[in-house]
């Protein structure tokens, strides 16, 4: 195979060293947090083990390129000596994106064009708007970095949770939001509101040892030198144990408890996650060991009305308090005031997590006495 190049891990701002942390754990090479995400090395099965294993990384670049470009006849010559061929095939369509920032070249869309003329036209491969395989060029102070989006949609599209709620959270940030709160795969979790289930089947997947990628398609698979064979063994080569402890979630609407479960078996954890319709009042920890409550409640900014949440909040933070005992509790919200309501007895937080136009924070607590 290649020798080894730079990959980019695209992680949710806020979270790089978390996502690090991940990285490391799962023998990623001197994996390094920088704004925006986290610089590790390694050859192509690397790229794909990054896209198939990491729960925590919103996408995977690979590097191929960096130059410095004034202007764009400039740009033009220099991404014609790029090594297109050792990357891209001649048969697959390619789409060009490209950003400007600080830079003389400030028009991103004619950076894209020229980018894209000079794959065509030494490669030879046709140029769409809706190829599968994306270059991406982002010239930042006259530097122009080129990379490969090794993933294609998302990574937080496993390929299995078709049904959402309505302020969905996204699966990477909840296994990073997970990992945070200690979470290692052992003890139950809960989730009091847990609307489309993502906390409890996410904990089940980490519980279990599910390769997050396993049931979706990637746009490296498109790209040059793809060993479908190799591929093939490397996906096949989970080790995977159904857990022996249980993964809960519970919410007020009917509709919500029935995508959590379709979703849990869509997923293959179904026969490790419970799901029922409760309210909060009604919460009761289950038989065994404590474990971890994880819930992210309605903020009062997309959905609900914040002087009612504060009982909501208040409510919630009773129940845990006076029947959680040994329990650890992670909440999320954008709203600190919220948290407080609980009286839950909160670690200090870290910085705060963009989320879908939001600010959100993680609050934490030791097992609960």
């Amino acid at each position: 195979m290649s020798a080894p190049f730079d990959i980019f891990l695209v992680a949710p701002p806020g979270l790089e060293a978390v996502l690090a942390e991940e990285a490391r754990d799962k023998g990623f090479a001197d994996p390094r947090p920088v704004a925006g995400g986290v610089e590790t090395r390694g050859d192509w099965p690397e790229v794909w083990r990054a896209n198939l294993a990491l729960r925590g990384a919103a996408r995977v670049l690979v590097r191929v390129a960096e130059f410095r470009a004034m202007h764009l006849a400039q740009l033009d010559k220099r991404a014609r000596k790029v090594d297109w061929a050792a990357v891209l095939r001649a048969d697959e369509p390619v789409k060009v994106e490209a950003s400007c920032r600080k830079s003389r070249i400030y028009h991103a869309g004619a950076a894209a064009q020229r980018i894209s003329r000079a794959i065509g036209e030494t490669l030879g491969c046709p140029i769409s708007d809706e190829a599968k395989v994306v270059v991406k060029a982002r010239i930042d102070d006259d530097l122009c970095t080129i990379s490969l989006d090794a993933t294609g949609e998302a990574l937080h599209k496993r390929g299995h949770k078709p049904a959402v709620g309505k302020a969905p959270m996204r699966e990477n940030l909840a296994a990073l939001l997970l990992r945070q709160c200690g979470y290692d795969g052992t003890g139950p979790v809960v989730d009091p509101m847990c609307g489309s289930g993502t906390f409890p089947i996410e904990a089940a997947e980490i519980a279990a040892g599910l390769y997050p990628g396993r049931t979706r398609d990637f746009a490296f698979e498109h790209l040059a030198g793809f060993d479908p064979a190799r591929w093939q063994g490397m996906r096949a080569g989970a080790q995977v144990t159904m857990p022996e402890a249980r993964f809960y979630g519970y919410d007020r609407d009917a509709g919500a408890i029935r995508s959590a479960t379709e979703n849990a078996e869509r997923a293959g954890v179904g026969a490790a996650c419970i799901f029922a319709r409760q309210a909060v009042s009604d919460l009761e920890p289950p038989e065994g060991p404590p474990g971890l409550v994880i819930v992210n409640p309605p903020y009062g900014e997309r959905i609900g009305n914040r002087k009612l949440l504060f009982s909501v909040y208040g409510a919630l933070g009773k129940t845990l308090l006076d029947r959680f005992r040994g329990w650890r509790v992670g909440l999320v919200t954008s709203d600190g005031g919220l948290a407080k309501a609980t009286g839950l007895p909160w670690l200090p937080t870290e910085p705060p997590v963009a989320h879908g136009g939001l600010k959100i924070t993680l609050w934490r607590t030791d097992e609960l006495r």
